[in-house]
């Protein structure tokens, strides 16, 4: 039955995929709701054991997004795009971040710690969803650029942010704010992402000297994915970030090597349905329930989230000095939300039992909101910004 699942998703994608372009919506976007609407909250079309190889199915993908988008980071493009994409990205990690927190506490009248985990989760932005995007459309130009270096390092902002929220929330929740415990925690956080890019960075220098024997194109896509496959094997096993470490490995490999395009090029042989089972398997573990319950909680956050990013983003254009193109449409690029803070919303679940459960579910809510409404929104931005 899994095999026939796969089967399955892979042609029904297809087909998705194909119809939704009639009416000019990403493909994204369509396999999201096919997966919606075939997953076990809907039709049940799929097998269990497809739904359950979903984690590994996740880690492969966002491994392979993460080291195609590392490839933005070469010196010469960063000397280009370098300043707009510290500015915009910081800001519009920030911005959100500040915004749920205070709407949530003054608002809705939610503890503090409470509105500081959504605060901290609200500031991420999914990768996964932005570079389909703009395979899609083969979207080239300055904008472009910018928003690929901006979803890269937003991670890292997330992760860092995420650290310092956490800590605080744990103390203020336990009513023992301890310097000990936000260093250990801030600490931990910062231990894994200065692990990731010694991690990434060693194996790209590896890749990079034993590539000289790799002669054929066969050989090159197997000796590609097995680096990326045990980079991700071992920053897993060390808890490291996953998508810090392949970026990291992407971005030392263009910066050593001249001729690293080839292992970029070769990925993109058998990337396609890859992305596609990735994306209808996100659809399909979303709990379709939920959208008709959102409650008041889910869209406060849903709202203020995008308003974050809006004028996050326009402020760090404001402080980078970028064309008006780029202030005005930046942040509407930046709203699909998945994988990061899905992660760190299982982490405040397991770690704040009593309220981990509300806390997930809205952001499961919200991230069904934004990954079926955020890509074409990425498309929109594109357009206007006159690089599709």
């Amino acid at each position: 039955m899994t095999i026939l699942s796969l089967g399955f998703i892979l042609l029904a994608g297809l087909l998705a995929g194909k119809l939704i372009r009639k009416i000019k919506i990403p493909t994204v976007t369509a396999y999201l709701i096919l997966g919606i609407l075939i997953g076990p909250s809907a039709l049940n079309l799929v097998s269990a054991g497809i739904i359950n190889s979903s984690g590994l199915i996740s880690n492969i993908v966002l491994s392979l997004i993460a080291f195609s988008i590392g490839q933005n980071f070469s010196l010469e493009v960063f000397r280009k795009i370098g300043r707009p994409v510290m500015w915009i990205s910081i800001l519009a990690a920030l911005t959100p971040w500040f915004l749920v927190t205070v709407f949530l506490v003054i608002l809705l009248k939610q503890p503090f710690y409470i509105a500081l985990l959504f605060g901290a989760i609200s500031s991420a932005t999914d990768p996964a969803a932005p570079i389909m995007v703009v395979r899609e459309y083969r979207a080239k130009g300055s904008f472009t650029d910018t928003l690929l270096g901006i979803v890269a390092i937003d991670d890292a902002w997330c992760l860092i942010i995420f650290a310092l929220s956490f800590a605080v929330a744990k103390a203020v929740a336990a009513q023992t704010i301890s310097n000990a415990v936000i260093f250990k925690v801030i600490g931990r956080s910062l231990f894994e992402i200065i692990g990731a890019f010694l991690l990434g960075g060693g194996l790209a220098l590896i890749l990079a000297f034993l590539s000289r024997f790799i002669t054929t194109p066969a050989d090159l896509l197997i000796y590609t994915l097995g680096f990326i496959f045990l980079n991700t094997g071992l920053a897993l096993y060390l808890n490291f970030s996953v998508l810090l470490a392949n970026m990291f490995m992407a971005a030392i490999l263009v910066n050593v090597l001249k001729v690293s395009f080839k292992f970029f090029e070769a990925l993109r042989t058998i990337d396609s349905p890859l992305y596609l089972l990735f994306f209808v398997l996100v659809g399909a573990n979303l709990e379709i329930g939920l959208l008709t319950s959102l409650g008041l909680l889910t869209m406060v956050f849903i709202i203020v989230r995008s308003l974050g990013k809006i004028s996050g983003a326009y402020l760090g254009g404001v402080l980078a000095q970028v064309p008006a193109r780029m202030k005005k449409h930046m942040g509407w690029a930046l709203l699909p939300q998945a994988g990061v803070s899905l992660g760190v919303a299982l982490v405040a679940k397991a770690e704040f039992p009593q309220i981990g459960g509300v806390i997930f579910s809205t952001i499961v809510a919200a991230t069904v909101f934004f990954e079926i409404i955020g890509p074409i929104w990425t498309k929109m931005s594109l357009k206007k910004a006159g690089e599709i």
